[in-house]
């Protein structure tokens, strides 16, 4: 079934016809638009370090403004691949926009990310800055919650070191047995496509993958010895001092001394070794990152970020305390931090209460949904 493109009740279809004169990109969106915000802030960014990275030798680049606010743009938009952002500037009016018509390849996109990894985080003060000055952004209640962010690698492929230690034992007996049986003169009952030596490389490639693998979890298990043994030593210390001053044993038990050497159920991945293995809200792990925001209760900007290795929320309040103190004094002091009981510590309330704020922090689990 077909329709004319010329029936008077309908408006015209007309998909051909080039424009009379060339089109303003500046017609595109409307001026409430997010997309021209953020070409408004970005342009207003002092990029003069970026800038001067640019030798100004062969073709002529993307300008750092551009590129950065497709960036800056996608990710607000849960756009995060080079690709999909360049594909983006066919498909969307607001990407197209932002390039101004034009298409950086993925790979300038992503050049330039790698390339100004660390001059990232100051501009984000600086849009911070801007945001103050705008009045959009007012310090004060800051609140503190964290996220588990999948990592690119399934749980699966963790392997802990006890069960390596397992694996090694069983590959090992199988190339023995393997080399055995390439010595024996009459081979003719191996199976059909079967090749001895193939066999024998895979396993022993297994056995240097997870060797690899063991040494890594042993360094990890030394670092984190050395750490527990300068606390362990640190407690000693203070309980010795509190003898000495008040001439009586310390109440409470001693502290234990940390164990030194990888425990059986210490893992790694070997897809993803610096993510860990998590629980998840709703029950159940998975294979993640801990990423933890401060944000503005106001204006809901995110005022510091991190992502960490530890599960555990508690540890990540002194941190993120160190963030925030950091931030320059034209965006306000912070005065009150809300959390939830995740983050409950007698240590965390005092850390607030030393860094001038007042923690409002929940010290247990409310019951949602109770019946009446």
């Amino acid at each position: 079934m077909s329709f004319s493109h010329c029936d008077p009740k309908f408006r015209p279809v007309d998909r051909h016809t080039p424009c009379l004169l060339p089109p303003s990109v500046d017609e595109w969106l409307p001026q409430d638009h997010p997309a021209r915000f953020i070409v408004e802030v970005v342009d207003g960014l002092d990029l003069r370090a970026m800038v001067s990275a640019y030798g100004g030798r062969g073709s002529a680049a993307y300008h750092p403004s551009l590129l950065l606010s497709l960036l800056i743009y996608g990710y607000a938009n849960g756009v995060f691949s080079s690709r999909g952002i360049k594909r983006a500037t066919y498909d969307s009016v607001a990407f197209r926009f932002i390039a101004a018509g034009a298409h950086p390849d993925h790979d300038t996109l992503a050049t330039f990310r790698r390339r100004f990894l660390d001059e990232l985080p100051g501009l984000f003060v600086q849009v911070l800055e801007v945001a103050r000055e705008m009045q959009l952004l007012k310090v004060g209640t800051i609140s503190l919650d964290g996220t588990k962010i999948k990592a690119n690698a399934s749980r699966h492929s963790a392997l802990s070191h006890g069960h390596i230690e397992k694996l090694e034992a069983r590959l090992e007996a199988q190339v023995q047995e393997l080399l055995a049986l390439a010595e024996q003169a009459d081979q003719s009952g191996l199976p059909d496509g079967v090749s001895l030596p193939e066999e024998i490389q895979r396993r022993e490639d297994r056995l240097r993958a997870m060797a690899e693998a063991k040494a890594k979890i042993e360094a990890r298990a030394k670092a984190r010895f050395e750490r527990e043994q300068a606390a362990y030593q640190a407690k000693l210390a203070a309980r010795e001092e509190k003898r000495k001053k008040t001439g009586r044993k310390p109440g409470g038990r001693p502290p234990k001394p940390p164990v030194a050497g990888p425990g059986a159920q210490e893992q790694i991945n070997l897809t993803d070794e610096e993510s860990r293995i998590m629980p998840v809200s709703g029950g159940g792990f998975e294979q993640a990152y801990n990423a933890q925001a401060a944000v503005d209760t106001d204006s809901l900007l995110v005022i510091a970020g991190a992502v960490t290795q530890a599960c555990n929320d508690k540890e990540q309040v002194e941190p993120m305390l160190e963030q925030l103190a950091a931030l320059p004094d034209s965006l306000g002091s912070v005065d009150r931090l809300l959390a939830d009981t995740g983050y409950f510590s007698a240590t965390n309330v005092l850390a607030c209460e030393q860094a001038g704020m007042d923690p409002h922090i929940a010290v247990k689990r409310e019951v949602h949904h109770t019946p009446p």
